[in-house]
């Protein structure tokens, strides 16, 4: 490909629009592309993307990207020079949308009343389209139903949605509905593995799907499954979004356990080995897909899938899922096999935002006495007069983030527990894209005299190179970092992503021993940081190896008075 009229965007200001990286199938090697600074010389789209992006191409255009954040990590954060984050509904939000989309304001109540007594589905009200799917749901379910069958869990909330969408009497499916429901599915599989969610023609044949059925099926349903016309009038099909592709494609995996008896994640021609599957090593199989995950893309699509496991949501979906024939014992065992193997990754997972979703997990499955042993302790005051276990901290972060109370001030040291156990208590701190966690009030987090060492920086790195962490001061004092997790430290917050000023307090922890024994190392990772990033402060304060580092005073931002 090569730019045509080179004069034109010589002489004037270019501005190029990207909109939807997360939906571009190249694989955009910012490493390993070669370098084009020609506008004449003909090169591949993959190029060109990467050499504008980098600003080699063209260095005095504008260019604007939309796109979801995991997509959008892979651009070079020297290459951004600003960010703006599209916010979901904040809580008024949510009331206001449900009163404006429900006319009858004693049901619109009643609904807000019902989304407040469960917190997952409150907390995931921010989406915008997740909160007209309740409004969808609970519109007829409030007026029709019994209340014991009123959805409770996400997995009950799309499973009634998906119903509703596409039959007029929920009881009954046609073998057209369920054979199209089941080829759509798979391809929401397929999709969600490769991460893809636009889809061609070709995606559809290999499901199965004949392009003029699945038109006219996006008219029959276009709230599920829709149909556009992409470049040079070319057909590109999308699901009406994300969380509805990650349900269907974890309808795919059930069915394809229960019908065909295959694991989709080890598929398997062995008739012998097929017969021995169950649905507790699918399970397994895709807790181990979904931790793998570096992103958390099988994040939403796992709690479908487990929550799918229950007896009661297959009853639900019967008409459109293989009956297996089991007992209520039998059901119950598969249950209890899958919340003993996810109460073991909870122990062992590393990540503290994957370890969150597990407890997600067994909210869908309804297991969750570890999270009401913790809210007991925690109600009754005798929290702080325990050694918390790593698990046990785990529970408690999941506790505070689906709390309906406004943490303005979060006090790590009032926990007795290991580095591990600290370490799982991140992500209160933490901004996750998928939901409205309680961080966009936690500006001010207290780290100070909670046994840090250099391994937990890099957890704190990894939060605060979030795109608008809402993080302003922090205070690391009395804490052994070292001058490696220092040097690590200020890297992470010179990242141009970061929208406004951090204040960093180190002071004690700079004067332990190990520090003054190579200080300069330390005080100049800080120095060059404050200067890399001029909205970063790092306050040193009464530090004698500071001012013996061969680093100039001004070099280092004067403390601030403590009252």
């Amino acid at each position: 490909i090569v730019f045509l009229q080179v004069k034109l965007y010589g002489e004037t200001k270019t501005v190029f629009i990207f909109d939807g990286l997360d939906e571009c199938r190249l694989p955009l090697d910012f490493k390993n592309n070669e370098k084009c600074c020609d506008v004449t010389k003909p090169t591949s789209v993959d190029v060109l993307l990467t050499n504008l992006i980098k600003g080699n191409l063209l260095p005095s255009a504008l260019l604007w990207i939309t796109s979801r954040p995991a997509a959008a990590n892979q651009i070079p954060p020297e290459c951004v020079d600003q960010v703006t984050e599209v916010r979901g509904f904040n809580d008024p939000q949510k009331e206001e949308y449900l009163r404006k989309k429900i006319k009858d304001q004693n049901l619109a109540s009643e609904i807000i009343k019902h989304m407040k007594t469960s917190r997952s589905l409150h907390i995931m009200c921010h989406i915008p389209v997740f909160c007209w799917i309740s409004a969808t749901v609970l519109e007829i379910m409030l007026k029709e139903a019994e209340k014991d069958e009123v959805p409770k869990t996400l997995t009950q909330m799309y499973s009634h949605f998906i119903l509703i969408q596409i039959i007029t009497n929920p009881k009954e499916l046609s073998q057209s509905d369920k054979e199209m429901i089941l080829k759509l599915a798979k391809l929401a599989f397929q999709q969600l593995q490769k991460g893809n969610l636009i889809f061609y023609e070709e995606d559809l044949r290999e499901c199965g799907l004949d392009v003029t059925e699945a038109s006219e099926y996006s008219a029959l349903c276009t709230e599920i499954f829709k149909e556009e016309s992409g470049l040079y009038q070319d057909k590109v099909y999308s699901f009406l979004h994300l969380s509805i592709q990650e349900f269907l494609a974890a309808v795919h995996a059930l069915e394809s356990c229960l019908d065909k008896k295959e694991n989709v994640f080890s598929p398997t021609s062995d008739d012998e080995e097929k017969e021995s599957i169950q649905l507790s090593d699918l399970h397994r199989r895709a807790v181990d897909q979904a931790l793998k995950s570096e992103n958390g893309h099988l994040d939403l699509f796992l709690r479908f899938l487990l929550g799918l496991s229950l007896e009661s949501n297959q009853n639900l979906l019967r008409g459109l899922l293989t009956q297996t024939g089991s007992t209520t014992q039998t059901n119950e065992e598969t249950v209890e096999r899958t919340v003993r193997y996810l109460s073991d990754k909870i122990k062992e997972e590393s990540s503290p935002e994957r370890i969150i979703n597990l407890f997600h997990c067994l909210n869908e499955l309804g297991a969750n006495s570890l999270v009401e042993d913790m809210q007991n302790s925690l109600h009754s005051g005798t929290l702080s007069e325990t050694r918390l276990k790593p698990d046990q901290c785990s529970a408690l972060a999941y506790l505070l983030l689906m709390s309906e109370e406004v943490l303005e001030k979060f006090k790590l040291k009032r926990y007795n527990t290991s580095e591990k156990g600290y370490q799982r208590l991140m992500p209160v701190y933490h901004y996750n894209e998928g939901f409205v966690y309680l961080t966009d009030y936690l500006l001010s987090p207290r780290l100070d005299g909670c046994k840090l060492t250099y391994k937990s920086c890099e957890t704190l790195v990894s939060i605060h190179q979030t795109p608008n962490c809402p993080l302003r001061e922090l205070d690391l004092s009395y804490n052994d970092l070292e001058d490696r997790g220092v040097k690590l430290l200020c890297v992470g917050l010179t990242n141009p992503l970061l929208d406004s000023g951090v204040d960093i307090a180190l002071q004690p922890s700079l004067r332990q021993p190990r520090l003054r024994q190579c200080g300069s190392l330390a005080c100049g990772s800080l120095a060059c940081g404050s200067l890399a990033c001029g909205n970063l402060q790092c306050w040193l304060w009464g530090v004698a190896d500071a001012q013996n580092s061969g680093y100039p005073p001004a070099t280092f931002p004067e403390a601030p008075h403590k009252g």
